[in-house]
């Protein structure tokens, strides 16, 4: 028996569709997770949402997260930090992550994910601690079932320790061998390559100053025998910039292309320096970048070139990084400040309201490798969210809803999130767990992971 959901007379539909249409009073019928049917036909469905008050827009899609960092937020002593020295000091919290803590700042970050309109995370989990690399991939797609986000996990890795001139501490480093064995068996186990998967895998060394040259070309390798795609941090910070000079004698994109690293199967976290020749290259290849406005400004790492790159066609999508660069996982918190910070930066040449609502939908599912998300029409996945606008804070902002969250912004939970389908945020609370539970269990995982009494 087929399962529907009718969201009936929407007031606004923000398709990002190919041809950006906006749909005024309009049905949007899903069966079995796919949308069916868009237009002014009346039908029935299993459960009917009156949608007449509300704006629906595509399901927002993060691509690039820390979850575990969500424990280590707005600590007094990184605040003020720079990425090296940052990483440095908390390496030694992060060496004693396990798989509760993984499953509760899973299900934290990703629970505020789903109540800010975000549809689909891709997390990159890069820190396993001895004796604990499969279990805690496996925390993190069981939290993500609970809540009925899709979930695109990625295989971190790092091998460069303290002792061979890196930034981890030895005990959460790990052998090429090992990780690659790893690897491999966390993509037999849940990547589903299938049109409308709620779970993909990539895999993802952490960084050019964490992990060896020979970890990167056979990760490539493996990733491309498996098919599945690669990421990886580039072009974050000057000291990065310094470190692939000294060592390699390379910059960093450059580096990276020797071993393999660049093509439509690649997308990079942050590219703020990257220079033009380097943006062009991009562009050429299909390689894509994730944007992390607020991490970037916190840590004072730069301004990535994004007017540019859209002009240059570099594929880019948005992202929140790690909670604990950024303190929240929060897409309509990004949008805005990315919105902001570009205009401030780039004045008329920035990009508008409504292109950054594409980066954080069309764009970050071309990044991920998934054309079936991103958008609102006939045959894709049904991922969307919607917001009354009947509220005091909307009031005179419906003249333009594309442009909505950009520029008015939205501060708090979404009304309905709907993934595959299925409603996992209504009228603001998740669906599938209880919140305060998970309240209550999280702030316990936290108080253990920092040792307070």
């Amino acid at each position: 028996m087929a399962e529907t959901l009718l969201m009936k007379n929407v007031k606004y539909l923000v398709t990002c569709d190919d041809n950006d249409r906006l749909m005024t009073d309009i049905n949007m019928l899903v069966t079995d997770g796919v949308i069916t049917y868009i237009g002014t036909e009346e039908k029935t469905a299993d459960k009917i949402i009156d949608a007449s008050r509300m704006v629906v827009y595509p399901g927002l899609i993060n691509s690039h997260h820390h979850l575990y960092q969500t424990f280590t937020r707005n600590l007094p002593q990184v605040q003020n930090m720079e990425l090296f020295p940052w990483l440095k000091t908390l390496y030694e919290i992060w060496k004693g992550i396990d798989g509760d803590s993984v499953y509760y700042s899973s299900l934290t970050g990703m629970g505020e994910l789903l109540k800010t309109g975000c549809t689909t995370c891709l997390d990159h989990h890069y820190v396993f601690p001895e004796h604990s690399a499969g279990a805690l991939l496996d925390a993190q797609f069981a939290a993500a079932d609970a809540l009925g986000i899709r979930m695109a996990a990625t295989r971190g890795s790092m091998d460069l320790s303290v002792k061979d001139g890196g930034l981890p501490p030895d005990s959460v480093v790990q052998t090429i061998d090992e990780i690659l064995k790893d690897s491999q068996a966390v993509v037999e186990k849940y990547h589903d390559s299938s049109r409308y998967s709620m779970h993909t895998v990539a895999l993802a060394p952490c960084s050019p100053f964490s992990v060896t040259g020979g970890l990167l070309r056979e990760s490539a390798a493996l990733a491309r025998s498996l098919g599945v795609r690669l990421h990886t941090h580039l072009a974050e910070t000057k000291d990065e910039e310094a470190f692939t000079l000294e060592h390699y004698g390379m910059r960093p994109l450059a580096y990276m292309e020797s071993l393999g690293w660049i093509g439509d199967d690649v997308w990079y976290a942050h590219g703020i320096h990257f220079n033009t020749e380097e943006l062009e290259l991009l562009a050429a290849t299909g390689t894509g970048v994730a944007h992390c406005p607020v991490s970037n400004m916190k840590l004072s790492s730069g301004i990535a070139r994004i007017p540019e790159m859209l002009r240059m066609g570099v594929k880019t999508g948005l992202a929140v990084d790690g909670s604990a660069s950024n303190d929240g996982s929060n897409m309509l918190e990004e949008m805005r400040v990315a919105y902001l910070l570009h205009r401030l930066n780039s004045s008329s040449g920035a990009p508008s309201g409504y292109d950054i609502l594409k980066m954080a939908s069309r764009g970050s599912a071309s990044i991920l490798g998934r054309e079936e998300l991103g958008h609102l029409a006939e045959g894709m996945a049904a991922d969307f969210f919607a917001i009354a606008l009947d509220r005091i804070e909307l009031v005179g902002g419906q003249y333009d809803p594309k442009s909505l969250l950009s520029c008015i912004g939205f501060k708090g939970a979404v009304d309905y999130t709907v993934v595959n389908g299925k409603v996992v945020v209504e009228q603001g609370r998740l669906v599938n767990v209880e919140e305060e539970k998970i309240v209550s269990k999280a702030n316990a995982a936290v108080e253990k992971l920092l040792n307070i009494k």
